[in-house]
């Protein structure tokens, strides 16, 4: 049974925050207080529309006491209970706890496995894949920096997407993602496994990182294309080293200072990723079960090209158009990981 009193609680907080942004705010927190409102304006959709039920349920059982109505509550309620553990069950999905990163944007950084060539030629195969997957939900797709082979393959790419709840349909993306098939360069027609890993994190906001001037080095370089190609003869390149940390980042963009904007912005995000999975990994030291476990060694998915097949082997699904996955189609895959995120987070919470 859904606990009414939570119900009340959260809608009270709910009619809070509307009064205090009518009230005006400054403008960090607007930020907050609008990122608040906005995972609470569904929740609160939810238990009115329960509610709701519930009133409709009483008022027809009332309407039995009544001769001239019984006939048509009788008629209704059987409708209305068949409603309500599908309601119930809704409640209780929307009560679960929710990431409070869920809706922000999200940095997504891919690099080559093992399997030399084929690898780097997969993972920008991966790297088209969210792209066209962005275009789909109406993101914006950046590439914040981006490090090719000769081959055209990818030695390293760092991309930014901002959207509509972009980090709560790509969190579950982190992670070895693994491929099989014939390269092009294999004579023999031998089919080939090869590894690309994925690590998707929330952007980090000026509130959540305060990094220290005097915790950083900042070297400026040259930028250079594949083959070491000079790109520009201007010494723009920006790598910006967190010495506590030994986290280093670079970007190569045109504009030095540009540069130092998306370094530190990809400073401060690996930082915030760090202290999310620290506290992560103190939760949840016995819940390695979950599909959200955040460990990026862990291979999560097969794309088989002979038998054109994808499988994500966390929760066991299997689908066999690999094509249109590879071309952005992931909304089936992204939804059967939330669901099977949703129902461990339930399980535990009924255990």
């Amino acid at each position: 049974m859904v606990p009414l009193d939570k119900l009340d609680a959260i809608t009270q907080r709910f009619q809070y925050l509307e009064a205090k942004m009518s009230a005006g705010l400054s403008g960090e927190e607007i930020a907050k207080v609008g990122r608040e409102y906005a995972n609470l304006k569904p929740v609160v959709e939810e238990i009115a529309a329960f509610r709701q039920l519930l009133s409709d349920i009483d008022e027809a059982e009332a309407m039995l006491a009544d001769p001239e109505m019984r006939a048509l509550a009788e008629e209704e309620l059987p409708a209305l209970r068949d409603r309500l553990p599908e309601m119930e069950q809704a409640m209780r999905v929307a009560l679960l706890p929710r990431d409070e990163a869920d809706a922000r944007p999200a940095m997504i950084e891919i690099r080559p496995g093992t399997g030399g060539d084929e690898a780097s030629l997969f993972a920008g195969d991966l790297l088209r894949m969210y792209q066209r997957y962005a275009e789909v939900k109406g993101w914006s797709f950046d590439v914040l920096e981006q490090s090719l082979t000769e081959l055209g393959g990818i030695k390293e790419v760092v991309g930014r997407i901002t959207g509509e709840n972009v980090f709560a349909r790509l969190k579950f993306e982190s992670g070895v993602h693994r491929v099989q098939r014939v390269p092009e360069t294999e004579s023999g027609g031998r089919i080939h496994t090869s590894a690309a890993t994925v690590a998707v994190l929330p952007e980090a906001e000026d509130v959540d990182i305060h990094i220290d001037p005097n915790d950083i080095r900042i070297d400026t370089m040259r930028s250079s294309g594949a083959g070491g190609q000079h790109v520009n003869t201007t010494d723009s390149a920006v790598r910006i080293t967190h010495i506590p940390s030994g986290i280093v980042v670079t970007s190569s963009e045109k504009s030095q200072h540009r540069n130092r904007e998306i370094a530190m912005q990809v400073l401060k995000t690996r930082l915030f990723d760090a202290e999310r999975q620290r506290v992560h990994d103190a939760r949840a030291a016995d819940r390695k079960s979950q599909v959200g476990s955040g460990d990026r060694s862990e291979r999560i998915r097969t794309y088989n090209f002979p038998q054109g097949r994808m499988t994500d082997h966390r929760i066991g699904l299997t689908l066999y158009k690999l094509g249109e996955i590879l071309g952005g189609d992931l909304d089936e895959t992204v939804d059967a990981l939330i669901e099977a995120d949703q129902a461990a987070k339930l399980a535990e919470m009924d255990g």
